[in-house]
């Protein structure tokens, strides 16, 4: 019998096993290697407060590629959704932990013993896989941080995004009873006295969460959110039917000529009062041919330029919490902060923030509470987790060219230090940012490994 052995429990993980298990018409172990947070919930979905919601509709969230209303079903099951109008309930952004019930749902279907209706069966594996060592006569075996170990035929690398990484230009780690390094601990248990200050390092959607939850604790004092573009994502909004604008081969023009291209027709739409952001919505569907065929030269000017724009028109969220970030900054409750952190520093009962303003001015904001918002890691080479440290080592993986994650050939095989492409090792998600970009939504990762019988015979 096949095994194959998933390291990571969140989307792409579960969904891969679960599409593996469904549409396999042979035997099968499916065996998944899971730390941290829950399985079948990652980081996305493993929260478990209520503000926290989806930032797509329900009718785009199916988790099931050949079944477009699949969520939207399911969710008719549960009682709070059973007697919304349909209209209503396709257009729900239903909160993140809902969706985590959703995805474990169906992991669950799956783990149990083989049987003559699923041929294929799922394996859950509580622990941190720390290294894959491959074996003489092919595949490899896992290796698990308390010494347990699996021996597969094939190995997918599912471990979703980076921890986040250090602040400043040395990018140390740094330690303080006020400072929280990652925004998905228990933070809001050790909130300080109302009327100081919380400042959140990062604008993006996990600054929007941290700004949702201190609202619903009705915590009382003021928010600075500190980054480099100082923007925070748009609101989600009713587009029109526009006019396919690309032209026949989009993979031929260069990003000088999709700049260009863009800017003429986001200001067609500002001349007729609609949201430029059309455009960016009609590019989804080819957005990773076209990055793969940017030189690296013009992916590097992308990230430079242009990345920070695309990714708060990309990634919006509801609109009534765009109404509330909105209100919050008009009150002075929420202030932005344009500049680049350059250090944190112990200021007793608080920490200091250096911030090198847009003005060339160093300015020291401190904070009764310090969350770091900022992303994942965007440097692959310098991974602090073991297995990636390992795999290194052996050579069995490679930075893309970015360095922004995994080097990843022709059916999400993984490229070694030779160039040679790994006959066991796969890889899927936002370890794909560098060679996709597009690699973190739930439209763009249930189309990836094993959404068809021809992709699952790859694994």
């Amino acid at each position: 019998m096949t095994t194959v052995a998933i390291i990571g429990g969140g989307f792409s993980g579960t969904m891969t096993a679960v599409n593996l298990a469904r549409l396999s018409s042979q035997p099968v172990r499916i065996v998944v290697v899971n730390h941290r947070h829950p399985v079948g919930r990652g980081v996305a979905y493993g929260t478990p407060r209520a503000e926290h919601l989806l930032n797509v509709a329900a009718r785009n969230m199916s988790a099931v590629p050949d079944h477009p209303d699949h969520f939207v079903d399911w969710l008719r099951t549960r009682v709070e959704y059973a007697s919304l109008p349909e209209p209503q309930i396709r257009e729900t952004y239903a909160p993140r932990r809902v969706y985590g019930d959703y995805l474990r749902s169906l992991l669950f279907n799956y783990v149990d013993p083989l049987d003559d209706h699923h041929p294929a069966h799922i394996e859950l594996i509580d622990g941190e896989a720390v290294d894959v060592i491959p074996e003489p006569g092919g595949g490899a075996t896992v290796s698990i941080e308390d010494g347990c170990s699996v021996l597969a035929d094939r190995v997918l690398l599912a471990t979703g995004n980076q921890p986040p990484s250090g602040i400043g230009s040395t990018g140390e780690s740094f330690a303080h009873p006020a400072y929280v390094a990652e925004p998905w601990s228990n933070w809001h248990q050790q909130l300080p006295e109302p009327g100081s200050d919380i400042i959140v390092l990062g604008t993006g959607l996990s600054m929007v969460d941290v700004f949702l939850t201190l609202g619903e604790l009705n915590w009382s004092g003021n928010i600075i959110a500190i980054s480099r573009n100082g923007m925070i994502p748009q609101a989600h909004f009713r587009g029109i039917e526009y006019p396919n604008f690309l032209p026949p081969d989009p993979e031929q023009l260069n990003l000088q000529q999709w700049v260009t291209l863009m800017e003429q027709h986001c200001e067609q739409l500002r001349r007729i009062g609609e949201n430029p952001g059309i455009i960016v919505d009609r590019l989804r569907p080819h957005t990773q041919r076209i990055w793969r065929s940017l030189s690296l030269d013009e992916k590097q000017a992308f990230l430079r330029q242009y990345a920070p724009r695309w990714n708060v028109i990309r990634h919006r969220i509801a609109q009534p919490i765009h109404q509330s970030l909105t209100e919050a900054l008009t009150s002075s409750r929420l202030r932005v902060v344009r500049g680049s952190i350059t250090e944190l520093s112990d200021c007793q009962q608080n920490v200091g923030v250096n911030v090198k303003c847009l003005d060339g001015v160093d300015r020291t904001f401190e904070g009764s509470l310090v969350i770091n918002c900022t992303g994942p890691n965007a440097g692959f080479s310098q991974s602090t987790l073991p297995l990636f440290q390992n795999l290194l080592q052996r050579g069995l993986i490679r930075p893309d060219e970015l360095d922004m994650g995994i080097d990843v050939g022709p059916d999400f095989t993984v490229t070694g230090r030779d160039g040679e492409n790994s006959s066991f090792l796969f890889a899927i998600g936002p370890l794909m940012k560098g060679t996709l970009w597009e690699t973190t939504a739930v439209p763009e990762l249930r189309g990836r490994p094993c959404a068809s019988p021809k992709s699952c015979s790859k694994l």
